[in-house]
């Protein structure tokens, strides 16, 4: 009955349950000292992260035989497609056409259209694919399992887990195990999913018990002793934020790159760590019959002066709805709206909101950014014994909140458009937001579990072949752009313009290095950078959500960053290097999703669902390999561009398996991708 009661509340009734009234864990119990381990928990190869490139690590383990443990913050596998809210699946037309993904992706779509007799359950037009968050999570725990009966590996799901602390060994070159604390409600308390991130995210990285949380302390460690320098387990970083990333202090990057040959479109001469893209809480709304009460948030005006449209070709409720509509009884009457064809939304249909001058909140100073750089983490003593919080800045993730829920009244009830002026925003009041533990969010405040994130802690890859200050895959590595543009001899000298031109000359490049070829009289190359060590495959654009200039984020007139939109624009298909997950430092880590070694423009594209799961895989895989082959992921690579036999057997593998290292006849004579769409 508790949960009936739940759903059917009015989403500002529960404002007072979770924003107004919120919760924040004292300093004593954040500084206090860590409680003895409850229990410890042996693994080949522990997951930090259930997202979609978690699960494809722990499916690709578990189908090797290993032992996985598998940690997330949420109780839903699926990230993206969960707990994050975003379950319509970012793809591209001709990869989608060929269907040329990994095996489990291409088993997730499967399942989808399996468990609801079509692809689209709602009849979304950004995807091919829009339908529940819960069902993605469901479908994926079939897929773990069944994984883990094929593959004979085993499974150690740990749901409601953070990872407090890594035990790294004296040379600092191996993680020896982790701490990891998982949460259960404690006695008398409401059930989990009742109160938001912000309010519970210090509580669940505290050790002590508190009146929200029951705590077990896990110690997580390998099966096996370690045997000379060759790592015994593999630690894989698949949050969403880096996480691992910032905790073990290895080197990494965050925000936006100096704008050089390598990232010419960067709207920065210099870093700048602060300016990520934007997060987004999603939440769902459902289309009724009768206008429904629309009750304005205490917060609202704060935050209405940043809600839009965004263009007018996009200024249609309608359009908007059906964007990421994931649910739809029946189909409504054609329409078309700025050239976009959709099927008119009727009483019944869910959709899930997701838009940038909308519910993403999009940080971009020292003062609100969320992700803490190594310097936020230092000053905050999160990088001390015992001091980690997850590295985000709460306040920012509570205003992220209050935005998303203050956007649905401005969709519902809102007349202001601060892009398009007045008389854009009409009021839409047959709609209700959708709340309680069985809504589609699974949470009582109706907004996701965790906030969709865009760009994390991008590490810095080891010194390798062609990259002495340390691997990473840039923009001009993957963008379709031209370069010709006057801009680009404007902002960089005449010998990095000169670099930039050879780095498109393909096979003519020393032509141009050396001057005998003017930059312009070379014909550019049409393919993306061909890595000898892929191991994974993505295709999506260059898509930016951009930090806002000042400080807060709505501020009346505030406006994107200038200059960071230039390097939008389309990709060809790419790869996913070996060098680009493994960090410097410590050996026995590897990055997956969204951390791997790229830019601050190159991550745009490498952010989306196909392409996690496609780094997933190759992390699970590479984890396998290298425990079977008594051999570090480093020693793989770490001859290039020298022909690595041991490199070509795990390339083998994956390809055996059913995991792309690369798209159909990639290769450094062919330029033929133009029609890759």
């Amino acid at each position: 009955m508790k949960r009936k009661r739940l759903a059917s509340r009015h989403y500002t009734s529960l404002i007072s349950l979770t924003l107004i009234s919120s919760f924040v864990a004292p300093d004593t119990a954040i500084a206090a000292p860590p409680r003895t381990p409850d229990k410890t928990v042996n693994c080949d190869i522990l997951v930090v992260g259930g997202g979609l490139s978690g699960v494809a690590t722990a499916y690709e383990a578990l189908l090797a035989g290993r032992t996985v443990c598998l940690t997330e913050i949420t109780d839903w596998l699926g990230g993206q497609i969960s707990a994050q809210g975003t379950s319509a699946l970012d793809e591209r037309p001709t990869q989608r056409a060929k269907l040329y993904y990994s095996r489990g992706y291409l088993e997730l779509r499967q399942r989808i259209e399996r468990k609801y007799g079509k692809l689209n359950p709602g009849d979304c037009w950004v995807s091919d694919s829009c339908f529940l968050p819960k069902d993605g999570h469901e479908i994926l725990s079939s897929m773990l399992k069944d994984a883990e009966r094929k593959g004979k590996g085993k499974l150690q799901w740990f749901p409601n887990t953070v990872i407090k602390d890594l035990n790294i060994s004296s040379d600092g070159k191996i993680i020896n195990n982790a701490i990891a604390i998982q949460h259960k409600p404690a006695p008398n308390a409401p059930p989990l999913n009742t109160f938001t991130l912000s309010q519970t995210i210090q509580d669940a990285y505290t050790y002590q018990n508190s009146s929200r949380f029951t705590k077990t302390i896990i110690r997580l460690a390998p099966k096996q002793a370690q045997k000379g320098n060759v790592p015994n387990w593999y630690v894989v970083d698949a949050s969403e934020t880096g996480e691992i990333v910032g905790l073990a202090d290895v080197p990494y990057r965050l925000g936006i790159d100096a704008r050089s040959y390598l990232e010419p479109s960067s709207s920065s001469a210099t870093n700048d760590p602060y300016c990520t893209q934007g997060f987004t809480y999603t939440f769902a709304m459902e289309a009724t019959k009768e206008p429904q009460k629309q009750t304005m948030p205490p917060f609202y005006m704060q935050y209405s002066p940043y809600y839009s449209y965004e263009l007018q070709r996009l200024a249609s409720f309608p359009l908007v709805f059906t964007y990421r509509r994931i649910w739809s009884p029946r189909r409504g009457e054609q329409m078309k709206f700025g050239g976009v064809t959709f099927t008119a939304p009727v009483p019944g249909d869910i959709s899930m909101q997701n838009w940038t001058w909308g519910n993403d909140y999009r940080p971009g100073t020292a003062k609100d950014n969320l992700i803490y750089t190594r310097e936020q983490l230092q000053a905050t003593g999160q990088l001390n014994p015992g001091g980690w919080l997850g590295g985000l800045r709460v306040e920012t993730l509570r205003k992220g909140e209050e935005n998303a829920l203050g956007y649905y009244y401005w969709l519902t009830a809102g007349t202001t458009d601060s892009q398009l002026g007045n008389g854009v925003k009409q009021p839409q009041p047959n709609n209700r937001f959708l709340s309680g533990l069985d809504s589609p969010m699974g949470t009582a405040h109706g907004l996701s579990k965790y906030p969709y994130m865009r760009e994390g802690r991008r590490i810095i890859g080891r010194p390798s072949w062609g990259a002495p200050q340390g691997f990473s895959i840039w923009e001009v590595d993957i963008s379709r752009r031209k370069y010709d543009d006057p801009y680009y001899r404007q902002v960089l000298s005449p010998a990095e313009y000169r670099r930039l031109q050879a780095t498109l000359a393909g096979l003519e490049a020393l032509s141009v290095l050396s001057g005998q070829k003017p930059p312009e009289t070379v014909a550019r190359r049409t393919r993306s950078t061909v890595f000898p060590d892929g191991v994974g495959i993505g295709h999506y654009a260059i898509d930016f959500h951009p930090c806002m200039t000042k400080s807060p984020p709505e501020a009346p007139g505030n406006t994107e960053r200038e200059g960071e939109r230039r390097g939008a624009g389309q990709a060809y298909p790419f790869q996913i290097a070996l060098r680009a997950m493994i960090p410097q430092k410590i050996d026995n880590l590897l990055v997956g999703g969204k951390s791997i070694a790229t830019s601050h423009i190159a991550a745009a594209a490498y952010r989306v669902h196909s392409f996690e799961w496609s780094a997933g895989a190759a992390a699970g895989t590479t984890a396998a390999f290298a425990l079977k082959n008594n051999i570090a992921p480093y020693q793989l690579v770490d001859e290039l561009p020298k022909i690595e036999p041991q490199l070509i057997a795990l390339q083998n593998l994956l390809k055996k398996n059913g995991n792309p290292t690369a798209f159909p006849d990639t290769s450094i004579f062919n330029q033929n991708w133009e029609d890759w769409k």
